[in-house]
């Protein structure tokens, strides 16, 4: 919370929601932003600037509900437990259409596909150390509070899925086992088949040493794998995810889509787009979720480069009955991406690039003649950035659907259909 020697408490009346979920009051001084509020209501604020912190509702708009989490308003996970589920929707579908206007995008949207199914198969928890001396040490483990590094204690968290329950206890227990070293922790905790597999990093290197201690916790804890910064210290078991037919085990700490039902719900939107393809391209491939559900029907070339992800998707691949081909390939798409003559050899291309997006990729797309391209996208201005490169060089966006598996924050995943030379009606 900022200074507040120049605070002045406000009663505010909300017109509308800002992009990251805040209340927007149009008041005297200008436009003030009050998180937790919903659209006519009247509150009271304590206001600094064009920020404002709720104090209390006079009038409560019919859509406000009552949050599932007693962390809410505290813990910065979520920002939306409070809205009801029509104005929830419509905020997320709003903040595309208000991205897609101020880029110059034109396109129709889909209704929102609620995907967070049994919830979130991942989490990251923070661990910071307090105290100097390590006698006293204590250590704190949890979430951030909402812009702030300030660590918020999580002993469950109601957008986790089933087989995350124990999670928060599981973190805890392993930051303590560095309280000497000193350092923050960065703790990722994901549900498998097998059991959790943990990544740990901000420590660095372990020493032998610690590689025995954590061999030992990771038996104690029935870890299926536990790694730090990506080396793996022990892995007990495969810790498998299920991927359409395939069983796939992930590179410790690789990408994996939030929720299982947000995964298949992507795949679904990408098979329904290409139909009639015989041939595919996975371009950022991650460890083959689309890749192995697209191969059941047509030939697939993943791309990707992370080596180990492509290494667990060849696995995967031969060890699963009922798919076509799949070839995969180890390369830099951000400096070496496809170019034309590569990409003209597909009926279809998927691309699911990080929140930066795929420029360098996408201007070889925009010179293809590949009939359709499918871009799933986790990050609304990227995508439009790069959607208006592909319409300049001849194709349509067809249509763009929004996946919502990160339930109750303002992140909302989207997958636009782009089809070459299709005139708009």
């Amino acid at each position: 919370m900022p200074d507040l020697t120049a605070d002045t408490t406000q009663t505010l009346t909300i017109v509308r929601l800002g992009q990251r979920g805040d209340g927007i009051s149009n008041s005297a001084t200008g436009t003030i932003f009050v998180p937790f509020t919903l659209p006519g209501e009247t509150v009271t604020a304590l206001v600094n600037g064009d920020r404002g912190w709720l104090e209390s509702i006079t009038t409560a708009s019919p859509e406000r509900k009552t949050p599932e989490c007693p962390l809410f308003m505290r813990c910065g996970g979520c920002v939306a437990q409070h809205m009801g589920e029509r104005i929830y929707a419509g905020w997320k579908q709003q903040n595309l259409a208000d991205t897609f206007e101020r880029t110059g995008l034109s396109v129709a949207i889909a209704p929102m596909i609620a995907a967070h199914g049994e919830g979130r198969r991942r989490a990251t928890f923070h661990a910071r150390m307090v105290g100097s001396e390590l006698a006293t040490r204590d250590v704190e483990v949890g979430f951030m509070a909402a812009r702030s590094h300030e660590i918020v204690a999580v002993d469950a968290c109601p957008v986790l899925s089933p087989g995350m329950r124990d999670a928060p206890k599981l973190a805890r227990a392993l930051a303590g086992l560095f309280r000497a070293a000193g350092k923050p922790l960065d703790i990722q905790i994901t549900a498998s088949e097998a059991g959790f597999d943990v990544d740990i990093r901000g420590h660095g290197p372990a020493g032998e040493k610690l590689r025995m201690i954590l061999g030992e916790a990771a038996r104690r804890l029935d870890l299926a794998r536990l790694s730090l910064h990506g080396d793996i210290i022990v892995e007990r078991r495969p810790p498998q995810q299920r991927m359409g037919k395939a069983m796939v085990t992930p590179g410790p700490g690789g990408f994996l889509q939030a929720t299982a039902l947000g995964e298949d719900s992507i795949a679904q939107v990408l098979r329904a787009a290409m139909p009639k393809a015989k041939r595919i391209a996975d371009l950022f491939a991650g460890c083959g979720p689309f890749a192995i559900r697209l191969a059941e029907m047509a030939d697939v070339h993943a791309v990707e480069s992370d080596k180990p992800a492509m290494q667990a998707l060849d696995r995967a691949f031969r060890n699963t009955q009922g798919l076509r081909r799949i070839t995969t390939e180890t390369r830099d798409l951000f400096r070496r991406p496809l170019l034309e003559p590569e990409l003209n050899a597909f009926d279809a291309i998927v691309l699911d690039p990080p929140r930066a997006g795929a420029e360098a990729q996408v201007r070889w797309l925009a010179e293809s003649k590949v009939p359709v391209i499918a871009y799933v996208s986790c990050d609304a201005a990227s995508f439009a950035r790069d959607a208006k490169v592909l319409v300049a060089g001849g194709y349509a966006l067809d249509s763009v659907t929004p996946v919502d598996q990160f339930r109750y924050s303002g992140h909302i995943e989207l997958v636009g259909i782009f089809r070459k030379g299709k005139q708009k009606k």
